[in-house]
Parts: C-alpha cells; structure tokens; sequence
C-alpha cells in the first residue's frame, strides 16, 4: 500500500511540473507577444563601429529621420569603435534580444566574424533593412591600352597586373580574388588604405586597375579619367547601359558595398517584421532617395527588406569566409 502511495506521489509531482513548464513555455510566449504589441515603448540605440561624420554614421542618421517618425519613438546613434566592428558587435552581443538595439551592418562586419576577431557569429543576427547597394565596378586608366575587359583579362594571363584596394582582406581584395578565381587570372594586389586613395592611384598611373564603386568612380567614368570595362553585378546597371556585366561576360563573380541593419537572430519575429516594415518605409521615402541619389544609387536597387536583406547577407558571408580562407588570412 505504501509503495503504491509513493508511486501516485510520483505521479502527481511530474504531472504538476509538466503543467508548470507548459504554462511556463506558454506564458513566456504571450510574454514576447505582449512585448511585440507594445514595441517600441521607449528609444532604441542604432549602434556604428564607425566614427561620428563618416559614411555609416551619416547613411544611419539619414534612416533614421524617418524610422523614428514611422516606430514612433527616438533612435540614438551609439558608435562602439574598435576591432573593425568587434566592439559594436560584442556590444549588441550583450544586450536584450528585444528589438531596442540595432546594429548598422557592413562588410567590415562580416570579415570581422569570419576572422574570429569577435564573439558574434553570422548565425546570431538577422537582417531587418538593406540601405545601400554599391556595385563594383572593373576600372582602368580612359587613356590606357585596356579598351574591353578581354583585354585586360588576356593581359593578366600573360603575366599579373597591379590592382589597387583600399585594404589587404576588404572588400575590393575579396572581389578580386573572386574575379581572379572565375576569369582564371594571377594578380598583384596594392592596398591604398581608402577606397579614395585607390582611386587616385589609378589616376596617377600607379596601378594597372581597381574595383572603385560606382559612387567612388562615376565623375571619373562621367568624364573619362576611367574606363569601365564590366560592372561586378549579375546584370547591367540601369544607369550605364554600355558597361556589360561581368555575368554576361561568363566571369560568374560579384561584388558591391552595402549597408544595412541587423539585430539579434532571437529577437521576437513580430518585433523584426516592424522594423523592417518601418526602415523600409522611411528608406524610399524623399528624403532617403535624395541621399541615395547623390552617390549614384537608387531606391530600387538598394533597399530591401528582412528576408532579402538577411537572405544576401548571410550569402554574402559565405562568400567572404571562404576568400579569406584561400586568402590565407583566416587562422
């Protein structure tokens, strides 16, 4: 009889506490649901591993202007300096997942994670707005002997040629090792230290080529200083009709410089979609287009939303992590 008390006591306990997870489970979802319904009841900080006045501080105060007007609430640009994104993403790391901190995002960020230099992993953040799509372009001197990206091509497999970037493992040496791959070309790469240096080099006659963007080489392009021999894009640019793709050229590589926000992958899916719905709005929005406009870009082929925005980032990623493994500059 004892035995068959005990055995019921038993029972009754792990019903009790299986009751008690299951309320708990359910009232920690009504919980994030009632905090969604909420959201946003006080500021939120848009971090920056930037300084204040440069380009990712003033593209995140241009979001802003109207993301606040749209969620209703103040936005506060914290820049968190150091590391090349290490120590804004250790921030963001150590604060609630809730939708109150949000990271401005750029490629600086993704080598960073893909270098090991900080805790963040690609998988502990999810995209909510895409602001800026720069594509690549291939440039030359307008007065040098390459006329068509084959020539150019023919050329380096005769023996390299000098490119310049602006760093050793940034974007424009990620491009041209993907381009070098795919085209089946040797080359010698010059780091400048700015996208703004490298561009000036190439003018110079420094340099045999470069991967300026399309905002960095346009007045050089516009006026002839450059040549741009292919856009590093699937497509032809809506902008420059005459400049191929390196796609349709059958050099299957891309690449581009973009901005855009993240917050943490745990972060309530109701809270993700309202920033995303309202950074998108406040992006196609005058103001933002004009902002867009005056680096060359558009509204149509910058923003984007959480699902391409992440979708692109997390490819773009991918990409980066295995150049900078045959880079050697992944330990």
């Amino acid at each position: 009889m004892t035995k068959i008390k005990t055995s019921l006591r038993r029972n009754i306990v792990k019903a009790g506490l299986s009751i008690a997870t299951v309320a708990g489970l359910s009232t920690f979802g009504l919980v994030s649901i009632a905090n969604a319904d909420k959201y946003p009841s006080k500021p939120i900080e848009l971090v920056i591993h930037a300084k204040y006045g440069g380009g990712t501080d003033t593209t995140a105060r241009m979001v802003s202007i109207r993301t606040r007007r749209n969620l209703k609430t103040d936005i506060s640009i914290v820049a968190k300096r150091g590391g090349s994104g290490a120590k804004a993403q250790n921030y963001v790391l150590s604060k609630p997942a809730d939708g109150y901190t949000i990271m401005a995002l750029t490629q600086s960020h993704l080598y960073t994670m893909a270098r090991g230099k900080s805790k963040m992993k690609i998988d502990d953040i999810v995209g909510v707005a895409r602001a800026m799509d720069d594509p690549t372009f291939v440039a030359v001197s307008g007065k040098g002997k390459f006329k068509t990206l084959e020539d150019l091509v023919a050329a380096s497999k005769k023996a390299p040629l000098n490119w310049g970037v602006a760093q050793i493992g940034g974007t424009e040496h990620i491009g041209l090792a993907q381009f070098a791959k795919e085209a089946g070309i040797k080359f010698k790469v010059v780091p400048f230290g700015s996208g703004a240096q490298m561009v000036q080099a190439l003018m110079a006659g420094k340099i045999d080529a470069t991967l300026p963007n399309v905002s960095e080489a346009a007045n050089q392009v516009a006026d002839g200083s450059f040549r741009a021999l292919a856009v590093m894009a699937e497509e032809r640019l809506k902008d420059y009709p005459n400049v191929p793709s390196t796609f349709e050229k059958g050099i299957k590589a891309k690449c581009s410089t973009t901005r855009g926000y993240a917050v943490l992958a745990s972060t309530p899916q109701p809270i993700i979609d309202q920033i995303s719905k309202a950074m998108v709005k406040a992006m196609k929005h005058d103001v933002f287009a004009s902002y867009l406009a005056g680096a060359g870009l558009t509204v149509e082929s910058s923003v984007a939303g959480t699902k391409i925005w992440d979708k692109h980032l997390k490819a773009e990623y991918k990409v980066a992590a295995s150049a900078l493994q045959e880079l050697g500059l992944v330990k």
